[in-house]
């Protein structure tokens, strides 16, 4: 026994004690010559490399200098591409996170910008509309490359959680629920009627409460709504809207309207049966677009087999389902599904950020051809 108890003890192991070491390396030699990464932060560049003369005209000339703009950008996308749940924690991560400091181009050893950099800088480019600039450019790289339909498009809608919770849904007027003493007071709503013309959160005033669908839960939430092309399933515009049951018809005409041109060619909008309405399929024939959407059931149609009856109908139909992709990436690792941001600017910039991400994360696989 004692000869087997030995031989145990020498297949175990033992364990070794971390020398200290110094070694000569450069994160560009840390990060695989194949790794999707590469493809996506050169899109990035070359996106912000033609945003150089916005980024200037928003700094003064005198003073010190700042955090660049376009490491702060390009810090969002890390946040997004890897699920970082706060920009706090990426800045603490960024300490030792040699990937991370090579998509920044920042030095491989050194100390990193502090977090709050991110709220001393976001009002800035807020007033710049830069986050959606950069989008664009993202979507004219993804143009250039010839990955773009111009023609066949799709749009959806979907949730987003409010960073408020029901108790701070209270009466306008004032007249606070009972509740119980403590940081975390107990609030009984049984027999109340709350609505978003009586009550409103005080901790996100422009959240509203909504249900998407018969059956499902009310919850303080926003609407992301988003354009997608057919051919590869890139998003070619998002807006966030309070939530309301026109909210998503008239997110998607306003999207369409700036997004879509259709004066120079047959253009084509699929969507689900959310989107089967008179005034909709009106706005839709008077922009020059051909619609596709789903029909209600038991209602009278507003397309007729003229439309519903051909191939292009059944190829919208079949390939609007892609934008679900984009929804479950966005929630799942971009952590969209339920914003850490109160109002619905600072709401709609996290998601146009999501979106952005997506779109160099697609244009990556397809350049891999993995997408």
């Amino acid at each position: 026994m004692a000869k087997d108890g030995l031989h145990l003890e020498r297949m175990r192991g033992e364990k070794e004690q971390q020398p200290a070491l110094m070694v000569t390396v450069t994160p560009e030699e840390l990060v695989p010559a194949d790794h999707p990464i590469r493809i996506i932060k050169k899109v990035a560049d070359e996106a912000l490399k033609r945003l150089e003369p916005l980024f200037s005209a928003i700094y003064s000339e005198r003073g010190r200098p700042s955090i660049p703009p376009e490491v702060l950008l390009k810090a969002q996308i890390l946040i997004a591409l890897y699920s970082v749940r706060s920009e706090r924690l990426f800045c603490e991560r960024l300490q030792y996170d040699f990937l991370f400091r090579w998509f920044l181009d920042l030095p491989g050893v050194g100390t990193a910008f502090d977090a709050t950099t991110f709220t001393k800088n976001r009002a800035r480019l807020l007033d710049a509309d830069l986050f959606r600039e950069f989008f664009l450019e993202v979507v004219e790289e993804a143009r250039r490359r010839r990955l773009l339909s111009d023609e066949h498009f799709t749009v959806d809608g979907t949730l987003i959680e409010a960073c408020a919770s029901m108790k701070s849904f209270r009466p306008k007027s004032g007249d606070d629920p009972p509740k119980s003493g403590g940081s975390n007071p107990e609030v009984d709503f049984k027999g109340q009627k709350r609505s978003n013309q009586t009550h409103s959160s005080t901790t996100d005033p422009e959240a509203k409460l909504y249900r998407k669908a018969a059956g499902s839960p009310s919850q303080l939430c926003y609407i992301g709504n988003v354009l997608m092309e057919n051919r590869n399933g890139l998003c070619t515009d998002a807006l966030v809207s309070q939530a309301g049951g026109r909210a998503e018809r008239e997110s998607a005409l306003a999207m369409v309207r700036r997004s879509v041109d259709a004066s120079r060619r047959r253009v084509t909008l699929g969507a689900d049966r959310a989107y089967d309405s008179g005034d909709f399929q009106v706005a839709l024939a008077e922009e020059g677009v051909l619609s596709h959407v789903a029909q209600l059931e038991r209602v009278i149609p507003v397309l007729d087999r003229r439309t519903t009856g051909r191939r292009g109908y059944r190829l919208s139909q079949r390939k609007r389902k892609k934008v679900e992709e984009i929804f479950g990436w966005a929630k799942t690792v971009a952590r969209a599904g339920k914003t850490r941001f109160r109002g619905m600017i600072r709401v709609g910039v996290q998601f146009l950020l999501a979106m952005t991400t997506y779109n160099l994360v697609r244009i990556a696989r397809l350049q891999l051809g993995t997408g």
